[in-house]
């Protein structure tokens, strides 16, 4: 079992690589690790921060997806109708764009510091983007 690390602001999160259910995409983003971006409020999907990436491209499609994550049920969205992005929810969510409803790749979930989540997002809303980092522990 894979377990990562996710410095996100001034909050650290350990969390499990869900590679039973979403194989591809956490091989995929094993390759990037460490991963640096920055963490901003999500526009339209409720209590949620996220990653834009544009067009990056991960390669992988749709695997343990869903558009309802529970807090710490971080998302990868493949792209297509919309962007790439990570979605990191610490609150009730419910994965969209300005297209409508998306669903995202289930692949990683917080195990530890998940008491953080709600605080995390209030950083975020109110005081702006956060640094990001995932790596392997």
């Amino acid at each position: 079992m894979t377990m990562l690390r996710i410095t996100a602001g001034p909050f650290v999160f350990t969390a499990r690589m869900e590679e039973e259910n979403a194989p591809e995409t956490c091989a995929a983003f094993s390759k990037l690790l460490p991963f640096r971006n920055k963490l901003i409020q999500a526009r339209w999907s409720g209590e949620s921060d996220w990653i834009p990436l544009g067009d990056f491209q991960v390669g992988v499609g749709f695997e343990n997806h869903t558009s309802h994550p529970s807090p710490g049920e971080i998302l990868l969205y493949p792209g297509g109708y919309s962007e790439t992005e990570i979605l990191f929810p610490y609150g009730a969510t419910c994965f969209a764009s300005k297209l409508g409803q998306l669903a995202g790749n289930h692949f990683l979930t917080i195990v530890e510091g998940r008491e953080n989540l709600r605080e995390l997002g209030r950083v975020v809303l109110w005081e702006g983007a956060q640094d990001i980092l995932f790596e392997k522990l």
